[in-house]
């Protein structure tokens, strides 16, 4: 049966985020995961982790200004220093929180930028923070966004991702798979997820198109589930929607997995 993490930049979102990780517990989640925690200091963070009795399944690395349309800088040019120093500050809030997977966002291709030297600076960035994440048996991450969400991201499918990938040869670089922005960008769920399998680090979820709970939309989540449990899938599914409602009273399709009930 798949274990749900709910993620606390989406869920609750009527209580302040440092209150949403006992919200969580008290909805049934054994993990929680999160966009960035850098508004709070690591300890007070991993005060209300403990408290709860949460496992940190999950997050980013800085992201650049992101109320500034930056969506991370892992692959942008004349960046490297400020990528470097989000490499950083991700581990010393990883630490605190016990957390075994970070996801280095790609970034918005600048304008002007040339394709391909974005993507070697991917590569290089990607190998030597997978190298300094080994030393900690920590989990380096990417994930494909869709272009309706996320125009012009650099990482746009799981084919890019799985060259990337093989690429950078490194142990610890897997692929998060969001079955959300996969169905947007290219479909054929059931299939990518057994031919990416090996390659899948962390699992999220969300209902298309209006990213709301899973049972809402187009996308068959029963079947998917059952699928991962005869994969194997013994991670996290990060719960990453908007609820169309409120958090609680939308668990409904959570009910059978011991979530909400």
């Amino acid at each position: 049966m798949p274990r749900f993490a709910a993620n606390l930049s989406m869920l609750f979102q009527d209580l302040p985020f440092l209150d949403r990780f006992a919200a969580a517990q008290a909805a049934g989640f054994g993990a929680v995961e999160f966009l960035f925690p850098y508004d709070h200091p690591a300890d007070t963070v991993a005060g209300r982790l403990k408290a709860a009795g949460l496992q940190q399944a999950l997050f980013n690395l800085p992201p650049g200004d992101w109320a500034g349309g930056e969506r991370g800088l892992a692959a942008l040019p004349g960046r490297e220093a400020e990528f470097r120093e989000s490499v950083d500050t991700a581990l010393a809030y990883a630490r605190a929180l016990g957390c075994r997977k970070l996801h280095a966002m790609a970034g918005v291709t600048p304008g002007g930028a040339a394709e391909a030297d974005c993507r070697a600076l991917y590569i290089e960035n990607l190998r030597a923070t997978a190298a300094r994440l080994a030393a900690e048996d920590i989990l380096l991450l990417i994930e494909p966004l869709n272009q309706r969400d996320m125009p012009g991201y650099f990482l746009k499918t799981t084919g890019q991702a799985r060259e990337i990938i093989a690429e950078v040869g490194a142990p610890n670089l897997k692929l998060q798979f969001d079955v959300y922005h996969t169905q947007i960008s290219e479909g054929d769920l059931a299939v990518r997820l057994r031919d990416l399998f090996g390659l899948i680090g962390h699992i999220q979820i969300a209902g298309v198109p209006e990213r709301h709970e899973p049972s809402v939309g187009e996308i068959n989540y029963p079947y998917l589930f059952a699928l991962m449990d005869q994969l194997g899938y013994d991670g996290w599914v990060g719960c990453e929607y908007r609820p169309a409602g409120g958090t609680v009273e939308g668990l409904g399709w959570a009910h059978s997995y011991g979530i909400g009930a």
